[in-house]
């Protein structure tokens, strides 16, 4: 891509972006753009990188060099939680939900109260805060569930709570490292529609191996391949792609 791109304001631009572990390049000089509410999905077989992107864009992993830009942000120079603040969230593979805690408590423990104290402290505050539970609990599937302990929940279901605890947080960018993996058909049919209906003022960054469901979310599709986008495009355009079949679909 052309140094051109940037006349466009992205939400996220990655450029350049290379990083080494002992002399091996899992990214490699890694370039690319997503818009405001897009979902995009980055595929590829596995060592592509795929996962390191992920860690590279919410600061767990440091480049070698490169950018990463977020509304006009360098993310690069940023800690962990300052990425956080920015807007960033990022579920991993495994869900992190508080098994012992019931589904309202393990929103309510995700709600943003830092911007201020005083607020944290009023009745109104708690009354937000219930209120915003209920709304992000109707939209994972899990409203009639909140009094339920996590434990309890489907693998689907702890899932979808995860990415409650992102959303109420509110971000502008949410990354999901394989979300649908262990879900039943159904449930990933729901994941499918939870992910359509959320990028409503937000963009979602996703990791998938099931490429019906990426039929089913991706306005666009990056595949990796040792480090690099091998190729870009629609869905359609990168499983008629002879490159793509050859390193990866035809496998």
């Amino acid at each position: 891509m052309q140094i051109g791109h940037l006349q466009k304001d992205f939400l996220l631009s990655v450029e350049g972006l290379t990083v080494s572990f002992d002399g091996f390049k899992a990214v490699n000089n890694l370039s690319f753009y997503v818009d405001e509410d897009e979902i995009r999905v980055i595929i590829g077989p596995n060592g592509a990188g795929k996962t390191t992107v992920l860690d590279l864009i919410c600061g767990k992993t440091k480049a070698s060099s490169g950018s990463i830009q977020f509304r006009g942000k360098e993310l690069t120079k940023l800690k962990e939680n300052q990425i956080v603040q920015a807007g960033i969230g990022r579920k991993f593979q495994t869900p992190s939900i508080y098994d012992d805690l019931t589904v309202f408590e393990n929103l309510e423990i995700s709600y943003p109260r830092g911007r201020s104290v005083f607020g944290a402290l009023t009745f109104n505050r708690d009354k937000a805060v219930r209120e915003r539970v209920e709304e992000v609990a109707e939209m994972v599937f899990l409203a009639d569930r909140l009094a339920m302990t996590a434990d309890l929940l489907s693998h689907g279901q702890k899932q979808w709570l995860e990415i409650g605890m992102l959303l109420i947080q509110d971000p502008d960018l949410l990354m999901l490292d394989e979300p649908v993996a262990g879900m039943s058909v159904s449930e990933r049919v729901k994941t499918a529609e939870l992910l359509n209906r959320i990028i409503k003022g937000r963009s979602v960054l996703v990791i998938e191996h099931d490429m019906k469901f990426v039929e089913d979310i991706a306005h666009k599709v990056t595949v990796l391949h040792q480090g690099q986008v091998l190729a870009e495009g629609s869905m359609n355009a990168v499983k008629t792609n002879p490159k793509v079949i050859e390193v990866y679909l035809g496998h």
